[in-house]
């Protein structure tokens, strides 16, 4: 019995490891992104589908499955910083695993989305 309990122990350890944040990607709060919207010029991508009412800022819309297709409109430089979104989060982890997949190195997320976004009172065009 107590290998039982041992093995559906081990289930769940492995399985949360799964959902752990990747190395790859930084979460950014709504707050933050704003805060860095008002000192710096980034590069700000929605990747909802569909598309969705954008944040005010916005440089591109890129389907978050259809990165591929878009390489041409994206920084050559692959240290440029990319911050996401997407309505509530997932999208934008998507989106940036597969910008890392071509080289990108310095990818932000915002936790939450547009829903995030939207909750903080912030604008949107």
């Amino acid at each position: 019995m107590k290998k039982i309990y041992a093995f559906i122990i081990l289930i769940f350890i492995a399985a949360g490891c799964m959902f752990q944040k990747p190395d790859y990607l930084t979460m950014i709060n709504a707050n933050e992104l704003n805060q860095v919207m008002q000192n710096e010029d980034i590069l700000l991508v929605d990747v909802h589908t569909p598309e969705q009412r954008h944040i005010k800022g916005t440089d591109l819309f890129i389907p978050y499955d259809d990165i591929e297709s878009y390489k041409d409109k994206l920084p050559e430089d692959k240290q440029t910083a990319i911050y996401l979104y997407c309505e509530g989060g997932p999208m934008g982890n998507a989106a940036a695993r597969s910008l890392h997949e071509l080289g990108y190195r310095n990818l932000f997320n915002l936790d939450g989305g547009a829903n995030a976004w939207r909750q903080a009172g912030f604008a949107f065009e």
